[in-house]
């Protein structure tokens, strides 16, 4: 099995071509890829195949609405399960197919399972992409060790929980997940501890269903910046997690997330491992 690992703002991922679709990927086999100890270790993995190819058995967006993009992002998180969308992820995945000479510099779609999403790169550097429009969904509450935390409840495709907090991150134990409601979020719920650190900065902190504390998230950052822009309204804003700086603009009708995706190494898998 041939892969490419890389990172965007240290959220890391196992990246698999799969231009025609053969690759019988288990959740197993995804979780054995992304074990930190016993395998290559990633937040996720992204797998690389022609939306003509991918069958979507239901989940998302109908095959016709995909159509327009050539490539789909199979995102899957480290436990397995499968992802609707990955902010970062779909940063890394655009500068693979730019990469690997399977798209040119410029703007684009995207195929993922919450829809089409648009990105602009250059042959190296920052990747941006139009992650769509944030649905605030209304307040929601988590726990850590008994302390309640109170946010916001947005929805990037896929679920989240964006906590205000007066303390600094660092501070926070995310060493197991947040308790929350699960009549609330039956499908789980990535939740995000943000702190204002300046105007329009924000610290933030995320705990991903399927994956625990990442360095990173995607999706998360925006999430974040939404609940803080519920006091200050849209804009530019910037956010620091533990893996480096990612900029949300926010503009009254959908959201783009900025920052670096960075490709470290190929290679492949021994025959039998998997």
């Amino acid at each position: 099995m041939r892969f490419v690992k890389g990172h965007g703002t240290e959220n890391d991922f196992v990246i698999l071509p799969d231009p025609d679709g053969a690759l019988e990927l288990t959740a197993e086999a995804v979780a054995r890829l992304c074990d930190r100890r016993a395998g290559i270790g990633a937040d996720g993995v992204l797998r690389v195949v022609r939306t003509k190819a991918m069958d979507l058995d239901g989940a998302g967006p109908d095959d016709a609405l995909l159509s327009g993009a050539e490539w789909f992002m199979d995102y899957r998180n480290a436990d397995g399960s499968i992802a609707e969308m990955c902010g970062n992820g779909t940063r890394v995945f655009a500068r693979y197919l730019v990469d690997a000479g399977l798209a040119a510099p410029g703007e684009w779609d995207i195929a993922t399972r919450a829809g089409l999403k648009r990105v602009t790169l250059g042959a190296s550097g920052e990747v941006s992409v139009d992650m769509g429009a944030p649905v605030a969904l209304g307040p929601g509450e988590a726990s850590i060790g008994g302390a309640v935390f109170r946010g916001e409840r947005v929805s990037m495709g896929n679920p989240h929980l964006a906590c205000r907090t007066d303390r600094p991150v660092a501070a926070l134990d995310l060493s197991r997940a947040p308790d929350f409601d699960p009549a609330v979020y039956p499908d789980g719920v990535n939740v995000e501890f943000y702190r204002p650190v300046g105007d329009r900065h924000l610290e933030m902190r995320v705990f991903e269903r399927g994956s625990g504390e990442t360095r990173s998230c995607g999706t998360g950052t925006v999430a974040a910046a939404v609940a803080a822009a519920g006091e200050s309204g849209p804009g530019e804003w910037t956010v620091d997690v533990p893996g480096g700086r990612l900029t949300v603009t926010l503009d009254g009708r959908t959201s783009h997330l900025r920052g670096p995706a960075v490709l470290v190494a190929e290679g492949e898998t021994r025959p039998g491992w998997i």
